[in-house]
């Protein structure tokens, strides 16, 4: 009887040396456990199919289908011939099979009637969906209806056929093999949950979830399995955020509680608008939580231009008059920029201290970017540490070693999603005592969202329109379908300047050279041309649909100095249009921008084309954002921009975004730079079980901070929720 297996057995030892390397080199799967943890991605049922219509082209897919027909024909580049296998999934989608060469036994074998599961990357050729020699597994002799299986499928015997996460060199029926070979000698680990919580909760064990969701008997058992394992990755989260906010408690942190008849008393009178209610009620809590000997850790949500700068001038200048120090990190340094153009005009006479048309009690705003010059730099530098800069913005720069502050009390990152867990905690490493944190962001976050990820965050949220806003339409313009629709998008560009208005239009790339932090990385091989450039799209316009209109460029890869240049200019209405990447994205106001044109729009999130329409529409006039894209009617890119241009409500979108995203990515794995554990929750489909989670892990807590009582439990949360990640989810 061979040994019984643990998770920590090494998969050589149980599937074989060249299987094992398989594994590892192109799934990260080195031991029992990970093969256990690597759960199937859906389970197909012999009756219920895939719909073969809603693949996407460039997919990595898995289909379960019947075969239609076969064809073989000459091939007309080169001797030989190439066999065309139809099959499809009862839904009335179709798919062809491609497999080149004499294969006259792959015909016999793949006759009509057949069923089986097929694998490959999803191409398209003369408008048909195709899968270029695809990996196969036939499902017995005959139809569907027969029950005999052979032997190498054997795995698949069962009504629920499990389909994992596979790779083209290791296809789901190999992992399911293995998964049977493991399960055969294995031995659960020890049940962590305590006793007392899997009554209440009414929770299967360990060991029977994780046979079942491998080799579920029934669907109902199936349920059961997935919701304890579910249990057990919102329980690792919410005890980790749950434990780090009760020891967060305890850290000491200087108070800085507001001062009658100083900077933000003087502020408040002098602003030219009154605030929104929305701003004083978030402006008290955090007021209230500057006055506290525990450090603020606090997230501010809100809407594109709904006030969140305002909101956190007003607490920076109440730390100033608490005698400390305010640092607001900036993703850009055009960003970083116009919040010290913003902050100086709002704070006015406030912000000259040292000047002659200073106000009494002033203080000075100084900008810390990279691009500075040594003078200037020793200059801001010394301001800075000699605490005359009350409030001080910056990009990253502000982390360097060299910038010194004298009592920093106060840091407030701006879009903080654009920065990694290294670089917020450099910045609050600069002050003597854990400095009060406030993070921003106008990408509104879904409920769940901020309950798993910002779990130890007190959360805020802006939700009233500003003032002044006009309304944004959006349209999609199918490109390729009716190009003559993207020739009346470039007219209508031209009507909005002739009107006296100015445009954007934004390319999801900067064009030849390094990427930069505005560009997203290049596209893999789907067969999809490049995504568009800016220094290749603006000449173009320029010499075509935008010929004699002033047109300026904007991108990451420009020097400082020409970025801060060519935004004064367009905000100045010298420019009529602005051709630009994602760093227009946030912070950039020009009310006099109307139209904004996104080429591929395809190409970018739900949320980032929110974010990047919110740059139009902020005057008088409406706002009118045309998303550009070659995407296919009825494919899920463009279901996706359709839904954009259907609703201007960010938590909706957000929501969207979030059934988009994968959820390792929301939880901070692709941060951690790690292999995530976090492998069945859905923030938006678990709302209800993470709720319960948390509250469980409030209790436990309280009752156990360190789980000392529970050692098993912390060793499954360390398991599942490790080091890096735990300190992204507490960081924020």
């Amino acid at each position: 009887m061979s040994e019984p297996a643990t998770v920590d057995t090494p998969l050589k030892k149980l599937v074989g040396d060249k299987t094992a390397k398989a594994l590892a080199a192109h799934l990260d799967l080195h031991t029992a456990g990970d093969l256990i943890y690597h759960f199937p991605r859906r389970y197909d049922e012999r009756g219920e199919h895939t719909d073969i219509r809603s693949l996407d082209v460039g997919e990595q897919v898995t289909v379960l289908a019947q075969v239609q027909r076969t064809a073989v024909r000459p091939m007309r580049q080169r001797r030989g011939n190439l066999l065309e296998v139809t099959v499809g999934d009862g839904s009335g989608g179709l798919l062809t099979l491609t497999f080149f060469g004499n294969q006259a036994w792959r015909e016999r074998e793949l006759r009509p009637g057949r069923w089986g599961l097929f694998a490959g990357k999803v191409t398209e050729f003369r408008s048909k969906r195709q899968l270029n020699g695809p990996e196969y597994v036939l499902l017995g002799e005959g139809g569907e209806g027969e029950a005999a299986v052979s032997d190498e499928i054997e795995e698949f015997a069962g009504a629920l056929i499990p389909v994992y996460p596979a790779a083209a060199a290791v296809p789901t029926w190999v992992i399911a093999r293995c998964v049977r070979v493991v399960l055969d000698t294995f031995t659960p680990p020890e049940d962590p949950l305590p006793a007392t919580v899997r009554a209440d909760r009414k929770l299967v064990g360990l060991g029977t979830a994780l046979r079942e969701i491998h080799r579920p008997s029934s669907k109902e058992e199936l349920y059961r399995a997935r919701h304890r394992l579910k249990w057990d990755e919102a329980f690792a989260v919410q005890l980790t955020l749950v434990q780090r906010k009760h020891r967060a408690a305890d850290w000491p942190a200087r108070p800085r509680p507001p001062r009658a008849g100083g900077l933000l008393d003087a502020f408040d009178a002098r602003l030219p608008y009154e605030l929104t209610a929305g701003q004083r009620e978030v402006g008290a809590e955090i007021a209230e939580d500057l006055a506290a000997e525990h450090p603020m850790h606090r997230l501010l949500q809100g809407e594109v231009g709904s006030g969140k700068t305002v909101v956190a001038l007003r607490a920076m200048l109440q730390v100033v008059d608490a005698g400390g120090q305010a640092a607001l990190l900036a993703p850009t340094e055009v960003l970083a920029a116009q919040h010290h153009r913003g902050m100086l005009d709002l704070l006015g006479p406030l912000g000259r201290a040292g000047e002659l048309d200073s106000a009494e009690h002033a203080t000075r705003v100084e900008l810390v970017t990279g691009s500075l010059g040594a003078a200037a730099r020793r200059r801001a530098l010394g301001e800075v540490a000699s605490g005359n800069a009350g409030i001080v913005l910056g990009t990253h720069a502000l982390l360097y070693e060299g910038v010194d502050f004298a009592d920093l009390g106060l840091v407030v990152v701006d879009e903080q999603h654009r920065f990694g867990v290294e670089q917020r905690d450099a910045l609050r490493a600069k002050a003597d005592q854990p400095p009060h944190t406030l993070v921003m962001t106008a990408t509104p976050i879904p409920r769940t969202v901020a309950m798993t990820v910002y779990g130890d965050l007190e959360v805020s949220t802006l939700s009233q329109l500003p003032r002044g806003r006009s309304p944004i339409a959006s349209h999609v313009v199918p490109a390729a379908e009716k190009p003559a629709f993207l020739d009346r998008a470039w007219r209508r560009l031209r009507e909005e300047v002739a009107a006296g208005h100015q445009a954007y239009v934004v390319c999801p790339r900067i064009g030849e050279g390094p990427a930069s932090e505005d560009e997203p990385p290049p596209e893999d091989d789907n067969g999809r041309r490049p995504p568009l450039a800016v220094t290749e799209v603006a000449p173009l316009l320029a010499e075509g649909p935008l010929h004699g209109l002033r047109i300026g460029v904007l991108h990451g890869r420009l020097p400082a100095d020409e970025k801060d240049a060519v935004m004064r200019s367009f905000a100045a209405g010298d420019l009529d249009v602005l051709v630009a990447t994602t760093v227009i994205e946030v912070g950039v106001d020009v009310p006099n921008a109307t139209v904004m044109i996104v080429l591929d729009a395809d190409r970018f999130g739900v949320s980032q084309l929110h974010q990047l329409r919110g740059r139009v529409g902020r005057g008088a006039a409406a706002g009118l954002c045309l998303l550009v894209s070659e995407a296919a009617e009825g494919s899920s890119a463009r279901e996706r921009l359709d839904a954009v241009a259907s609703t201007g409500d960010g938590f909706k979108l957000a929501e969207l975004d979030l059934e988009q995203r994968r959820e390792g990515d929301v939880l901070g794995a692709t941060q951690s730079g790690h292999r995530s554990h976090l492998r069945l929750l859905s923030l938006k489909r678990d709302a209800d079980l993470i709720r319960d989670a948390r509250a469980e892990a409030i209790t436990l807590i309280e009752d156990d901070p360190e789980l000392a009582r529970n050692p098993a439990l912390a060793a499954s949360v360390a398991a599942l929720v490790d080091e890096d990640r735990a300190e992204y989810l507490e960081k924020g």
